[in-house]
């Protein structure tokens, strides 16, 4: 069944095609919205409200493009709000953010967390796009021709911004 299709029968309240297109996407619009965020954290929740909202919202889906556009347009428009909203909220005080460092946990191993933190920080000093582009591919395995179709660029320019994005984190982590 097409994304498309799933997206129909998911305006009509099927959960089985919900499923289905969730286990088709998830690792794409993960990747996307980490590629914004540059916080697994964040990403995870804002991937919740992303679905959520796609559940929400494919009754009313047009079909013009592809539904991976759609779905990245909701994303970034969620993430953005996130972003809005967090600037606003600048009055943090003391003792919430003491809170936060209290009840942090931490599942990976140090090392993990290390090598994370790592390519993140590497991540950072490339342009959004350069990070959607190698998020995309690299992290969520969308092929080339995938990634040029959802960011809606043509190929040849997905191609060789995959790889110079690819070479700036090479020197990046290179000269750690």
């Amino acid at each position: 069944m097409s994304q498309e299709e799933m997206l129909q029968k998911m305006g009509t309240g099927d959960r089985e095609a919900f499923r289905e297109f969730y286990q088709e996407t998830a690792r794409s619009v993960y990747s996307f919205i980490l590629s914004l965020t540059k916080s697994p954290t964040e990403a995870e929740d804002l991937m919740q409200e992303t679905y959520l909202s796609i559940w929400s919202k494919a009754g009313s889906y047009v079909p013009q493009g592809k539904p991976m556009a759609w779905v990245f347009t909701i994303a970034r428009n969620l993430c953005y709000m996130r972003f809005r909203e967090q600037r606003q909220r600048a009055d943090v005080t003391w003792e919430e953010l003491e809170g936060l460092e209290e009840g942090r946990t931490f599942c990976d191993s140090l090392e993990q967390a290390a090598d994370r933190k790592v390519l993140l920080d590497a991540l950072s000093k490339i342009s959004r796009e350069e990070r959607q582009i190698v998020l995309l591919h690299a992290a969520a395995g969308m092929k080339h021709r995938e990634v040029a179709e959802a960011l809606e660029i043509p190929l040849a320019t997905e191609l060789s911004k995959y790889n110079r994005s690819m070479k700036k984190l090479q020197n990046i982590l290179q000269s750690r």
